[in-house]
């Protein structure tokens, strides 16, 4: 008679079985590994960096910039093997502009470099994309045409990043040089000078760093209060 019955027991059992934890969905664990991965090869090319003694970008913002600029490198938004990090974690007082040379694994330059005047005293903490907000943007950006403006030789700018930055051009955020962006003037007043929004450079060094990024290289802007889409394609 137990035979008639068996079906009814096994789902009565089985309903005190232990439950497993469902398997991560494949893509998920593709996707993990993939980043596992790619943080890996950017350790690796980080501390092969040639630096020429001057200071290094720190790894969470080289391992961004770094994604995008592979991804912008293959889907050919950018043509140049270029890539300008620009950290605003750190003090305005400090270096926080890299120019690195992919090609060479070499740092060309380390200078200061100013954000907006509404972004931020010493430190860059506000952020937009619109018009008439004298604030910076974040983000990655293509390099476009020198042209000669009211700051003299400056290097236009096309934001890649919807919502984040893609008013660059409308906005006229460019690269220029600025008196203010100066160890001078942070003497004087305990920080440096503040731009419209642009990532203004200290007057000596521009037309040279605009030579070497200008027509399609690739400027990131970083802070971690972003999340930067162009960086995640590469590893969704």
């Amino acid at each position: 008679m137990i035979y008639k019955f068996l079906p009814v027991l096994l789902v009565f059992f089985s309903s005190f079985s232990v439950n497993e934890k469902k398997p991560t969905e494949p893509k998920k664990l593709i996707a993990a590994a993939t980043e596992t991965t790619f943080e890996m090869k950017a350790e690796k090319i980080y501390s092969n960096l040639q630096s020429n003694n001057l200071s290094m970008p720190k790894m969470e913002s080289f391992t961004k910039a770094l994604q995008g600029f592979y991804a912008l490198k293959a889907k050919g938004t950018i043509k140049k093997d270029i890539l300008t990090i620009v950290d605003f974690t750190l003090s305005s007082n400090t270096k926080r502009m890299w120019i690195i040379d992919m090609a060479t694994n070499t740092v060309l330059y380390n200078s200061l470099v100013a954000h907006g005047r509404n972004t931020g005293e010493e430190f860059a903490k506000d952020f937009s994309n619109a018009n008439s907000s004298y604030k910076s943007s974040l983000g990655f950006y293509a390099t476009g045409e020198v042209y000669q403006g009211k700051h003299g030789f400056s290097l236009r700018l096309d934001g890649l990043e919807k919502g984040i930055n893609d008013n660059a051009r409308s906005r006229a955020v460019v690269i220029h040089g600025a008196d203010y962006v100066a160890e001078d003037f942070i003497k004087a007043h305990g920080r440096l000078g503040r731009s419209q929004g642009c990532p203004a450079l200290p007057v000596g060094i521009t037309k040279e760093v605009i030579n070497i990024i200008k027509d399609k290289s690739c400027l990131f802007i970083y802070h971690p209060s972003t999340n930067y889409k162009t960086a995640t394609k590469l590893i969704s």
